[in-house]
């Protein structure tokens, strides 16, 4: 019923909270349904992650610029939220909350997804357990997980990049 990709990214999102890895997930989903729309739901939870992976390595300015694209697409697409097993509502609210926590400078404390449809959840937990994780993790997060920019291989980044630059330069 679910995209297995948006599972997987419940599953990191409140399990071992690498948010980063959420936020590769969907990325690669939303490459292969809705590619280059930058107004799609799933950009809107690309970006909940990117500003969740920010805040917690204390880039406010980066935080909270990606949470506010963020809310504003998950307002756009409020009707659409619950289609995925999540409150839209509540969503909307819970990043209104983030939003000031990252304006005030105060440090990350993990949130929970306000998921609505309990069978979702209960696979997520099942998933989660599966693959070692607790599930609504309060345990202290790895600096390898905090700091997962770091060590990644950028290779194919920096060459999409450099083809989107001589793209432009020919136009």
């Amino acid at each position: 019923m679910y995209p297995k990709e948006y599972i997987q990214f419940l599953v990191h999102f409140h399990g071992d909270q690498d948010f980063f890895e959420c936020h590769e997930i969907l990325e690669e989903y939303w490459k292969k349904v809705d590619n280059q729309n930058k107004e799609s739901l799933w950009v809107a939870f690309i970006l909940m992650a990117v500003s969740a992976y920010h805040h917690r390595r204390e880039n406010y300015k980066g935080a909270e610029k990606t949470i506010k694209k963020s809310r504003a697409l998950f307002e756009k697409f409020k009707e659409d939220i619950g289609k995925l097993g999540l409150d839209g509502t509540r969503l909307i609210t819970l990043l209104q909350k983030q939003n000031y926590f990252i304006e005030q400078k105060q440090i990350f404390h993990p949130y929970h997804l306000p998921i609505s449809d309990l069978s979702l959840e209960n696979h997520c937990i099942e998933l989660a357990h599966s693959m070692g994780m607790s599930w609504k993790n309060s345990e202290i997060i790895s600096p390898n997980i905090i700091h997962r920019h770091l060590t990644r291989d950028r290779s194919s980044v920096i060459q999409e990049r450099e083809k989107a630059i001589q793209k432009r330069q020919k136009s």
